[in-house]
């Protein structure tokens, strides 16, 4: 998979995108003006940018992602985990839950996510 990578601002406005998409391009830019402060021309550079990348589409004033929010999900999250935690997630995990409580229920939802992603036989 090539490298996907996105500044928080383009992750942000992307966002508003997977959750709208398809979507006209003046409500977009009304959007990112109230979610995210942008002018109107700052939207339409993102998006012209986000379009030579081949991250979106802007057809017919249209905009549409060529990418899935998991896929750049995933390659942030493994960048993050080398960069940061040596590419480790039970250094991850244990850093995270130092700071921050799960339910019981989410312990349980982990779990089974592990579970089901579990190598066997090592």
């Amino acid at each position: 998979m090539e490298t996907i990578k996105l500044s928080n601002s383009e992750m942000k406005f992307m966002q508003l995108i997977w959750h709208r998409a398809p979507i006209n391009s003046t409500a977009l830019v009304k959007l990112a003006n109230a979610e995210l402060g942008w002018k109107k021309s700052t939207t339409y550079t993102v998006l012209r940018r986000l379009g030579e990348r081949g991250i979106i589409k802007n057809e017919k004033a249209i905009v549409t992602s060529l990418i899935e929010r998991q896929e750049v999900q995933q390659v942030q999250s493994e960048e993050l985990l080398g960069r940061v935690y040596e590419g480790s997630i039970k250094m991850f995990l244990a850093s995270f839950l130092q700071r921050e409580k799960i339910t019981e229920k989410e312990a349980k939802e982990l779990k089974t996510i592990i579970d089901e992603y579990t190598q066997k036989g090592e």
